[in-house]
């Protein structure tokens, strides 16, 4: 069973049009990464939401960068090894996406 190739960093122009198919995602500033603000009833909520996002980010061997303050979680996506945004990126943001309408 050999390794999976990394996937590619997509450029500009690939990010912007994969931004319009997930809604309150945005370009980082100052670096090659898509983020999002959730905003949840309460703390208990937000942290199931973490717990559910964890669980599928071990499967995909694919970390987000993320902070918690309450009901709040700050999301920022990137590959690191590709050096920006990759297809993982976009797949786990979707799922995030999911998690978060419950």
């Amino acid at each position: 069973m050999g390794l999976n190739p990394m996937p590619a960093k997509l450029d500009a122009a690939a990010r912007a049009q994969a931004l319009i198919d997930l809604p309150g995602w945005a370009e980082a500033q100052g670096r090659e990464a898509i983020v999002k603000r959730f905003v949840f009833a309460d703390f208990s909520e937000a942290f199931a939401f973490m717990t559910r996002v964890a669980i599928l980010a071990e499967k995909m061997d694919h970390h987000p960068e993320w902070s918690n303050v309450y009901r709040t979680v700050d999301v920022t996506l990137a590959t690191h090894d590709a050096g920006g945004v990759t297809e993982l990126d976009l797949t786990l943001a979707a799922a995030m996406d999911r998690f978060a309408r419950g």
